[in-house]
């Protein structure tokens, strides 16, 4: 159980450094959880996040790098690494469409402000959605669902985020202009592979 919930946190803290600009709270544990700082090392040692205020270091640096990595210079969509066309899918025609509604996953774009559900944020807080339903199921002894679960996820690493996200995670690396963004970068991709060999060698056993 502690494998599957350290896997639950780290998905939703990834789609939330990822999804939109930081506010005060998130920055609170980005500075403070030791846990989360030994992710993310060059974060930890930069000098400025313990000189600065963190009103500060919003305004001035992390924001305005999450506005270049998201909306100016890199396009975090997975229809424009997958199209043709390199045009988002914005309709109903977008990939993951079919898979949200089957594990019944709303995006709410009120709060996340993407303009498509493929976006990286929302896959990986779609990931983060199927773990919280693994752990509900293996409280409940439901180990058929257990199973299938895994089994989504390991279908939506190798479907989705594993076909676009490498390129954009280290495009993102490369472009950063602060530690914080440069070690996400580097940390989901990490993840997000090391994820997949996991499910890759429990699926088979499982199915």
């Amino acid at each position: 159980m502690d494998e599957i919930i350290a896997r639950s946190n780290i998905y939703a803290l990834l789609s939330r450094i990822l999804l939109q600009e930081l506010d005060v709270e998130i920055l609170n544990t980005l500075m403070e959880d030791k846990t989360v700082l030994e992710f993310l090392p060059h974060w930890n040692e930069w000098e400025l996040r313990t000189t600065l205020s963190n009103q500060k270091l919003l305004e001035e640096y992390l924001n305005p790098d999450f506005t270049n990595l998201s909306l100016l210079h890199l396009v975090p969509y997975e229809t424009f690494y997958t199209r043709a066309d390199q045009m988002i899918e914005t309709g109903g025609a977008n990939p993951v469409t079919d898979i949200y509604s089957a594990y019944d996953f709303i995006v709410d774009y009120a709060v996340a402000r993407v303009v498509s559900s493929d976006h990286i944020g929302v896959e990986l807080e779609f990931m983060h959605h199927l773990c919280q339903a693994q752990i509900k199921a293996i409280e409940e002894s439901d180990h058929e669902s257990v199973t299938e679960l895994l089994a989504v996820q390991h279908r939506f690493l190798n479907t989705h985020l594993l076909k676009w996200a490498p390129m954009y995670l280290i495009n993102m690396k490369y472009e950063s202009r602060t530690p914080l963004y440069y070690d996400t970068a580097e940390m989901a991709l990490e993840f997000i592979l090391s994820d997949n060999e996991m499910l890759s060698a429990v699926v088979p056993k499982v199915s």
